[in-house]
């Protein structure tokens, strides 16, 4: 079982985006240290408290200070980009840090309807999404779909494209297309079983994927005590009904917060959190080995959901992956 990790590059109340931009260095250095396959980095507008708008430009500073681990988009919403752009960024980013670079596609805006206006897109280009992957995918595989246009730098680069979703659509996408699969379930739980089992019934072999992969992604809260983890699980319910019910409106107390979560909308934002590996690091490996279990996962992405940096490295330190089995050969 791998673990990886899904970070946004929280902005906390009071802090600058740079600082959550510069805070992504430790946190991704805490997940090469616990042994984590790869950071993923999330796409979302006009949200104060996300930084991670632009993902290869934050990928390209954690590459930058980091060594060995694998760093990707989870993802990139395809419908707001030109595929060639796309390619071009990520085929730069794999020419400067080979073997290291993942490319996660979204079909959702990541955003609300202004500011979809002010990316110049329409709700239609999600329609597009099929064909635009298959674009991209021909740039990065060096069989461009469009004469006479190629990327550069990512003709050929072939880096690894992962289909993302939360719902049954890309699920049939990515097995249709022979791709790795990452269901969103640390906010989108509702369809996780369905979505994981018709991805694996309807998978077809590609070249470059033979086997099905799925990713399943669950929030985390990980402290030394239940007590502690608690607190940081009900802080983290707050942040979200912050970031998602009051936008970029002012900032609410903790009271006025637990009262819009006590609301209709309140549930809401509650059920989001339903996949989340709360407790003590004894009891986040036992929730993550029945999560996998039960979605037959081949990886599990993380989401550290504490509104507080330093809990968040220090949930990812307490939870390390588990060490790869040793293999041992017996010769007569």
């Amino acid at each position: 079982m791998k673990y990886s990790l899904l970070d946004v590059a929280a902005v906390a109340p009071g802090e600058h985006p740079a600082d959550a931009l510069h805070g992504a260095v430790p946190l991704a250095r805490a997940a090469a240290r616990s042994g984590y396959e790869r950071v993923w980095y999330a796409e979302h507008h006009n949200m104060t408290a996300i930084a991670s708008a632009a993902t290869s430009v934050v990928i390209a500073h954690v590459a930058a200070h980091t060594e060995g681990i694998r760093l990707g988009a989870g993802g990139v919403m395809l419908p707001n980009h030109a595929p060639l752009v796309i390619a071009e960024q990520f085929g730069t980013l794999a020419a400067l840090h080979p073997g290291r670079i993942d490319l996660g596609l979204g079909r959702a805006p990541g955003t609300d309807q202004a500011t979809l206006r002010a990316l110049r897109r329409v709700p239609e280009s999600a329609d597009a999404f099929p064909q635009d992957v298959l674009e991209l995918q021909g740039y990065l595989t060096g069989q461009t779909r469009i004469p006479g246009v190629r990327a550069t730098p990512g003709d050929g680069s072939n880096v690894p494209l992962y289909i993302l979703g939360s719902s049954l659509f890309g699920a049939q996408l990515a097995a249709a297309l022979g791709l790795p699969y990452a269901f969103a379930s640390h906010f989108a739980p509702d369809a996780l079983e369905a979505a994981t089992e018709i991805y694996r019934e309807e998978y077809r072999p590609s070249e470059a994927n033979p086997e099905p992969y799925l990713i399943v992604a669950a929030n985390l809260i990980a402290a030394p005590t239940e007590e502690e983890a608690r607190a940081q699980f009900r802080a983290a319910q707050r942040w979200r009904a912050q970031r998602f019910l009051v936008r970029n409106g002012p900032e609410l107390s903790a009271d006025e917060l637990d009262e819009l979560l006590a609301t209709p909308a309140g549930d809401h934002v509650k059920t989001m959190m339903r996949v989340t590996a709360a407790g003590t690091p004894e009891q986040v490996a036992g929730y993550i080995e029945r999560l996998a279990a039960r979605t037959a996962a081949d990886e599990v992405m993380l989401a550290p959901a504490s509104p507080v940096r330093a809990e968040r490295i220090r949930a990812v330190e307490l939870v390390p992956a588990p060490a790869p089995a040793l293999q041992t050969s017996v010769s007569s």
